[in-house]
């Protein structure tokens, strides 16, 4: 299972989910969607994502087996 810290990010920078989707160019429904594990993101929106963060994709995604979930 991939899990992301994209909620967690947002939130300490204070942004809303409406800003962060504007920041990245998608809908506020994709960022709520990515939060609850509802959509996993492109490769191109991931990098997006760190690029916004300035993080790397490695910081924000990890990939966790399913006995550490």
């Amino acid at each position: 299972m991939m899990v992301n810290r994209i909620k967690e990010l947002r939130t300490e920078r204070g942004w809303t989910q409406e800003e962060l989707a504007q920041k990245v160019g998608v809908s506020r429904q994709a960022v709520i969607s990515i939060e609850k594990y509802r959509y996993m993101p492109s490769l191109e929106l991931a990098f997006q994502l760190a690029k916004v963060f300035e993080l790397s994709v490695h910081d924000i995604f990890a990939q966790k087996e399913a006995a550490e979930c």
